[in-house]
């Protein structure tokens, strides 16, 4: 009897993980399935009870993450569903089994915040068991580890966009500040501890985490889905001398900013000023702003610093607050955050040279003298004064010192630039010297010369 009685309860408990599998498929395309089941096959090894063993999926993920990441996975494969185990099926000691990898695959690639949540809770507890909680450190070093393997598999797969990282700043430094980012979104029930509900909060609020937990197994264990197609984590880069020039970007900072821009914003970033290869010169960068639509503006102070702003517009010469409100400041080091506008006011963008009644500089934020973010013309010097908060974008001081020395500069113009209207330059092309300086026409009018290309300009608008 007792027999008959397992033997009833076996068969449940496995219509129910047949039943949970089957709703997870259900999930993909016919023609999908078949890759997902396929998955199992490439890396079972035909060890005891037909498991997955670590050293299989390090075989396989080996070349593209880092083995820290593949430990990772295993104990997230490991914790799927345990209370739908069947009986007899292989501990984690063995290894995952091919249900497993189906619900694990189902939920990463196709899941809900609700059904990532405990597979990042896994992985971040990186040990045999089921947590009832991670620590907020926990899952910074999860992060640290997935934007790792992702910066791998961008790399190894040949999808930089044009960037060098070889010439970029510090990868590593970058992948923990994107990290410490991620995780300040965290709103655990206490100051350290995360547990279920809060892991689903923040997997829904922050799309990055599936999106990156996606590119690992998608492309580390080559799932090739015909509904999915890798992100463009990076913006392409073009027009960019790398023969000579190191650039104060990174990464893991490019993954982090070029979300934040704003629609329109999606073409080729190109390197339009660098101190490095320019110079300190004021008035070429500010040509660099004016001539090439939107633009990145990004700077480092003596002391390290690095921060810097976003235009949506091309800036303009003139004594007045320009832009518009999907301008924003931002930080990369010593912390990687974005500042938006409040809604205070419209102190946006200043741009303004050889005035002798305005301030002559570049300000983004704030007020005249205390401008979230301010160089001065002189070149050299600026300052960010924002006690306690920039009015513009609500952000914080962002160099070292309130009062900083100016290290190095960078403008990458981002978006399509402003293209002259052709009939606009048709009739420049018919201006003479005269008509396009009035200077130099009033001059001849004192001394007495005639005009002779202002007649023959409206004779030829007779005819035209």
């Amino acid at each position: 009897m007792k027999c008959c009685l397992v033997a009833v309860l076996q068969s449940i408990m496995g219509n129910s993980d047949s039943v949970m599998v089957q709703k997870r498929m259900a999930r993909f395309r016919p023609e999908e399935r078949s890759v997902i089941d396929g998955v199992f096959k490439r890396l079972q090894t035909g060890g005891p009870g037909k498991t997955l063993q670590l050293e299989a999926l390090q075989a396989s993920l080996g070349a593209l993450v880092p083995v820290t990441m593949v430990t990772r996975m295993f104990w997230g494969l490991c914790s799927i569903e345990p209370g739908l185990a069947e009986p007899g099926r292989a501990s984690a000691a063995l290894g995952p089994d091919r249900e497993q990898l189906m619900v694990f695959l189902a939920d990463v690639l196709r899941g809900t915040a609700e059904e990532r949540a405990p597979l990042v809770m896994a992985m971040s507890h990186n040990a045999a068991g089921w947590p009832q909680a991670v620590s907020c450190q926990q899952v910074a070093a999860f992060l640290e580890d997935l934007i790792t393997a992702v910066v791998h598999i961008l790399t190894r797969r040949g999808r930089l966009q044009g960037w060098r990282p070889q010439q970029m700043g510090n990868t590593a430094m970058g992948v923990k500040l994107l990290a410490e980012q991620m995780t300040s979104d965290l709103r655990p029930s206490d100051p350290t501890t995360c547990d279920l509900s809060c892991l689903e909060d923040w997997v829904f609020r922050v799309p990055q985490v599936a999106q990156y937990l996606e590119v690992l197994v998608a492309e580390g264990l080559d799932v090739s889905l015909s509904g999915w197609t890798a992100p463009a984590l990076l913006p392409q880069c073009r027009d960019t001398d790398w023969t000579r020039l190191t650039v104060l970007l990174d990464v893991p900072t490019l993954m982090f900013l070029a979300p934040q821009l704003p629609d329109g914003c999606s073409a080729p970033w190109r390197l339009v000023f660098s101190t490095q290869l320019h110079g300190e010169s004021f008035t070429r960068m500010a040509a660099a702003l004016q001539h090439h639509g939107p633009t990145m503006l990004l700077l480092r102070d003596s002391r390290g610093h690095v921060f810097g702003g976003f235009a949506s517009t091309a800036w303009e010469h003139k004594p007045q607050f320009q832009g518009d409100s999907r301008c924003f400041l931002f930080s990369v080091f010593p912390t990687l955050r974005v500042y938006t506008a409040t809604g205070y006011n419209e102190h946006f963008m200043y741009l303004n040279q050889h005035q002798q009644t305005m301030p002559n500089g570049l300000g983004m934020g704030g007020q005249h003298d205390y401008f979230g973010l301010w160089l001065d013309s002189d070149f050299g010097r600026g300052h960010s004064r924002a006690r306690p908060k920039c009015t513009t974008y609500g952000n914080p001081q962002l160099s070292a010192d309130e009062d900083f020395v100016l290290d190095a500069v960078e403008v990458w113009a981002v978006g399509k630039p402003p293209a002259p209207a052709e009939d606009e330059e048709e009739e420049e092309g018919k201006k003479s010297i005269l008509t396009v300086n009035p200077e130099v026409q009033a001059m001849m009018e004192l001394t007495g010369k005639t005009l002779h290309s202002e007649g023959f300009s409206e004779l030829q608008e007779d005819f035209d």
